[in-house]
């Protein structure tokens, strides 16, 4: 048989199950909601992300895409490297130097006028001699850009900006360049698909 005394104390160890299990549950969701934050802080630098199927580079800043050019890429039998890299030098009308050819800056020059050599040894983001190969797979590796083009990149980057560039289409990509068919200058990405994205997480 109960006794009141007994059933008092049961009373009061569920009260304080109770109050554990709403103290952990509340623990849990704060750090639910801090944790997005937190990886969405990753993605609020700038940053220049290359789509080698596309030929096309866009300048990042967060999630908002600032602008997208058009670029000449590796040639098949010299590809440019994908992978994470950044942003290593800026040389404003650069000197040409391969296989003992040393090319000054001028209309001649296959690096045009400007350079923004990567942190992967030999290999940059530049302008052109050749005009006519942007759209293309053309290059030795880097990626080209019109003189103009590039020459308006190297004003809105700095070193050590990040430098994304991709060989294969994903869902990150498509978020970012679909946008350029649409000729939106400044469109938005969603923070909360590119998080996810980045957590490797499926996004409807």
């Amino acid at each position: 048989m109960r006794t009141a005394k007994g059933e008092s104390r049961t009373a009061a160890l569920a009260a304080i199950v109770i109050m554990a299990a709403i103290s952990a549950l509340a623990e849990e969701k704060n750090m639910g909601v801090a944790q997005p934050d937190a990886k969405e802080g990753s993605i609020q630098g700038r940053r220049i992300v290359v789509s080698l199927q596309d030929r096309k580079l866009a300048l990042l800043k967060g999630d908002k895409v600032i602008k997208i050019w058009d670029t000449a890429v590796g040639a098949e039998s010299t590809p440019s490297p994908s992978g994470v890299y950044s942003i290593a030098i800026l040389l404003s009308q650069p000197t040409y130097y391969h296989s003992g050819k040393v090319v000054p800056p001028g209309p001649s020059n296959p690096l045009g006028t400007r350079w923004l050599g990567l942190s992967i040894r030999g290999f940059g983001i530049h302008g052109t001699n050749a005009p006519g190969s942007i759209g293309r797979k053309a290059s030795h590796g880097c990626i080209r850009m019109q003189n103009r083009d590039v020459e308006e990149l190297f004003t809105l980057v700095k070193i050590g900006d990040i430098v994304e560039i991709y060989s294969e289409s994903n869902f990150l990509l498509a978020q970012i360049f679909k946008s350029d068919d649409k000729k939106d200058s400044s469109p938005v990405l969603s923070a909360s698909s590119v998080t996810a994205f980045l957590a490797n997480k499926q996004v409807d």
